[in-house]
């Protein structure tokens, strides 16, 4: 019988979550308060929203880990999310283009990026259809749905265009349906039609290649295709064991480009040095134990099946950033987790939390009979 315990959720997860959420605020402003001042004619402009954000995703990340019916675990309810979200995915393309792409939608003057709400539903239904059909998992027939609707979300996402964020979801779905039971050799062939499509994809545009050359030849076009990630290196590298000082880097000064989105990992380097470093990846660590823990501890293969998804989900992200900053990947749009400026990312990573927390208040009490 399973078990609700109103206020034993893992308290840990929840004040990591808190820390990482406030400096994720404290470098956003320090990174961007020059861009913002000659952008926007306010200092504060990244500040306010990823503040804005930040609040409502604590208040949505609260209410969820409150909730006594499970609705995240509900067949009906996850077809329902998953056929919304794919729905606003495709209302991108109706929306104005934002720096020759279709990736948000927009309405009185809020802008939200679905491709982040993706991230979240496609574990939540791979998860339930995983637990379902458990006994049949490895059948073909069996295997089209989970395959179609992860093609479904893969194109159009491609298609904002959206490279990395479509890679990632086909990333976590793999792992998903693995854990859910799927056999190695089942996988041959549908990553081979995922893997020609990217291809197709990677090809079809100048920028994506070039990062690629970038990656590969770091050390030979540090003023071209290597530019930003050599700028990266050289602000981590900056930092030194303590860093400059929270305000005092120099290569936010238009050197390093999206210092306050994609590379904001790069001005802790510069800022908080390498114990800053250290600290942020020892807190994703953290938070990987402690999703692990919770998945192992849930009461069903369901709820185990989302908090394993979600946990890998986030870490994933934030190892993918990680490595960008660092020149051990070539750059991607991936952000790092509750740091990173994004108020759709924010927002949806914390609904991710409070799903987590949830599901660690439940617990399985075995009676037995005499």
């Amino acid at each position: 019988m399973e078990v609700l315990r109103r206020f034993a959720f893992n308290k840990f997860l929840l004040f990591l979550t808190l820390g990482l959420v406030v400096l994720g605020i404290i470098m956003v402003f320090s990174s961007s308060a020059i861009l913002a001042a000659e952008r926007y004619r306010q200092s504060f402009y990244f500040l306010t929203n990823q503040i804005a954000a930040a609040v409502v995703g604590l208040v949505l990340m609260l209410a969820v880990a409150s909730l006594r019916e499970p609705v995240f675990i509900r067949t009906r309810f996850i077809q329902l999310i998953t056929g919304f979200t794919f729905a606003l995915l495709l209302l991108c393309y109706l929306m104005p283009a934002s720096a020759g792409t279709h990736r948000w939608i927009q309405f009185m003057g809020v802008r939200f990026q679905p491709s982040e709400l993706a991230k979240v539903v496609i574990v939540l239904f791979l998860a339930d259809y995983c637990s379902r059909r458990a006994a049949s998992i490895n059948q073909w027939k069996t295997l089209m749905v989970p395959a179609g609707v992860v093609l479904m979300f893969v194109l159009a996402i491609l298609l904002e265009p959206d490279y990395s964020t479509a890679a990632f979801i086909f990333l976590i779905s793999a792992i998903m349906l693995y854990l859910g039971g799927v056999k190695l050799k089942n996988f041959a062939l549908p990553a081979l039609v995922f893997a020609i499509l990217f291809v197709i994809f990677l090809f079809s545009a100048d920028y994506r290649v070039n990062r690629v050359h970038g990656f590969l030849s770091q050390d030979k076009d540090t003023l071209g295709k290597a530019f930003q990630v050599r700028q990266s290196k050289l602000a981590v590298g900056a930092g030194g064991l303590f860093g400059v000082n929270i305000g005092a880097s120099t290569q936010k000064l238009y050197f390093l480009p999206c210092a306050h989105t994609d590379f904001i990992f790069a001005i802790i380097g510069e800022e908080l040095g390498l114990m800053g470093t250290i600290a942020t990846i020892t807190g994703f660590l953290f938070f990987l134990l402690l999703g692990m823990k919770i998945a192992a501890r849930a009461p069903e293969l369901n709820y185990r099946l989302v908090a394993y998804g979600l946990t890998f989900s986030i870490l994933i992200q934030a190892f993918i950033n990680i490595s960008v900053v660092l020149g051990l990947g070539p750059v991607t749009g991936i952000p790092l987790p509750f740091i990173s400026f994004g108020r759709s990312a924010l927002v949806c990573n914390l609904l991710a939390v409070g799903i987590l927390l949830n599901i660690s208040r439940r617990k399985l009490e075995v009676q037995l009979a005499r």
